[in-house]
């Protein structure tokens, strides 16, 4: 059921004397892209009839064909809470049509879109919770972010230990606002690191909410004289930041397909063939929930996250998959590699069909690993069968290039243009000069 109709949210918008509002979607590297429309022409904008040029836009369409037209999700729209009560500001965000009226498979959304269509045609329906991890930093004299941070609090530390509690509370409050479950909230490990947790929601609206938290996340920090980042390794010699990714199915009523009181572990048969299907596709998959250079920094041993490509049945987060103790209703399975760089829509979309591709093709799921996977010897993990995840982009690359599985995941189009970007910026990382370079060799050679 739509929670909202075009005459309510035109109705709200004269009642909440809304001036403007804004028609986001998402590039396909997951940077939030927008354009204002006044109040005036939000008429025209809930008709569809909102154009834009598809060539200004990263990874969508060359010059010559460059109209398209955004087509609001009405259950999107949400009024700011941090912008000026007269005059105010919403959003809607959009999915991108081509000019003929047929869906861009360019957009990121409508991947995650058709792979919850096969889900449904399958009869289940793919519930999703992230836990997002972020720095708070200051800004220079200019405004600029830098990686400066005057607290030194650690793992669920408290006022006055954690300076950041304030910043932190008062995003909740603004997320709980515009309609968010905030499920829990707190001081993560490094200093100057934070996570929120959202609650469980079906994918697409996780996907959409994970883009407006981080927008919201900015502006608040922003308010008080700081910078949020989602970068995944800002910081050398601390933890970075993950967005790790609850994960379960469920049929129609809502009722918790992974849960089955018989067995053992409390897994149905459908979980373990879910999890089968991700960790056959993960290597492949690592590209989209660590898209960057920096992801890779932050999947080294130490940090707490994972390398290894393993599944444990307790709480061991040195596993790349693991079980988290909730049964009945709230089970589910936590994927720990992907990052706080994700693009959210892509990455959703990859761990859908990954499992669905366990339960179509009955996939065995090796055995689960247990104990400190960092602290085997390599012997060892080798004997266990346990390989690991790409080791850099350039890894993560090869791992992509040519897989049959991840084209047909994200569609031609994306398939191409997302490995032509990121051979590009892998070419740039490798053609730079570091200064752990200059003061490694400078002085030997």
């Amino acid at each position: 059921m739509s929670k909202y109709s075009r005459d309510d949210i035109i109705r709200i918008v004269e009642e909440e004397d809304v001036e403007f509002i804004r028609l986001q979607f998402t590039d396909i590297f997951g940077m939030l892209k927008n354009v204002a429309v006044t109040a005036g022409q939000l008429a025209k904008a809930l008709d569809n009839r909102c154009m834009f040029d598809g060539s200004a836009i990263e990874g969508f369409v060359r010059i010559d064909e460059s109209d398209m037209y955004l087509h609001p999700d009405l259950n999107t729209f949400e009024i700011f809470p941090w912008r000026p009560q007269q005059g105010r500001v919403a959003r809607l965000i959009c999915d991108v049509y081509n000019p003929d009226g047929t869906p861009f498979k360019g957009d990121p959304r409508y991947v995650l879109k058709r792979a919850v269509k096969r889900a449904a045609d399958m009869g289940y329906v793919f519930q999703v919770g992230p836990e997002c991890e972020f720095f708070l930093f200051h800004a220079d004299e200019e405004g600029c972010p830098t990686t400066e941070t005057h607290e030194r609090a650690g793992y669920f530390d408290v006022s006055p230990i954690d300076l950041g509690e304030n910043v932190r509370r008062d995003i909740v409050l603004t997320l709980e606002e515009m309609g968010f479950e905030v499920e829990a909230s707190h001081h993560e490990i490094a200093p100057g690191q934070h996570e929120i947790d959202l609650q469980y929601t079906d994918a697409l609206k996780a996907a959409d909410h994970i883009m407006t938290f981080k927008m919201a996340a900015k502006t608040i920090a922003k308010r008080h004289g700081l910078h949020a980042t989602f970068m995944p390794k800002p910081t050398e010699g601390v933890n970075g930041s993950g967005m790790h990714i609850n994960m379960s199915l469920c049929d129609a009523l809502g009722k918790n397909l992974f849960a089955d009181e018989k067995d053992p572990l409390g897994l149905s048969g459908l979980a373990y063939r879910f999890m089968a299907g991700i960790l056959a596709h993960m290597k492949e998959m690592t590209i989209l929930t660590n898209p960057i250079v920096n992801s890779y920094k932050r999947l080294i041993p130490g940090y707490d996250a994972p390398i290894y490509i393993a599944w444990s049945s307790t709480s061991n987060r040195s596993s790349l998959i693991r079980i988290p103790s909730p049964r009945g209703q709230s089970t589910r399975i936590e994927l720990r590699c992907p990052d706080s760089a994700m693009n959210p829509y892509l990455a959703l979309a990859a761990c859908l069909q990954a499992g669905l591709d366990g339960i179509e093709k009955n996939l065995t799921l090796p055995p689960c690993v247990e104990g400190n996977l960092f602290g085997m010897e390599p012997e060892e993990l080798k004997n266990r069968g346990v390989e690991r995840i790409p080791e850099t982009l350039g890894d993560a690359m090869e791992a992509y290039a040519g897989n049959l599985f991840i084209k047909d995941v994200l569609g031609e189009h994306i398939y191409v243009k997302y490995l032509e970007a990121k051979e590009q910026e892998w070419r740039d990382f490798r053609s730079q000069v570091t200064n752990w370079e200059i003061g490694q060799y400078l002085y030997k050679y």
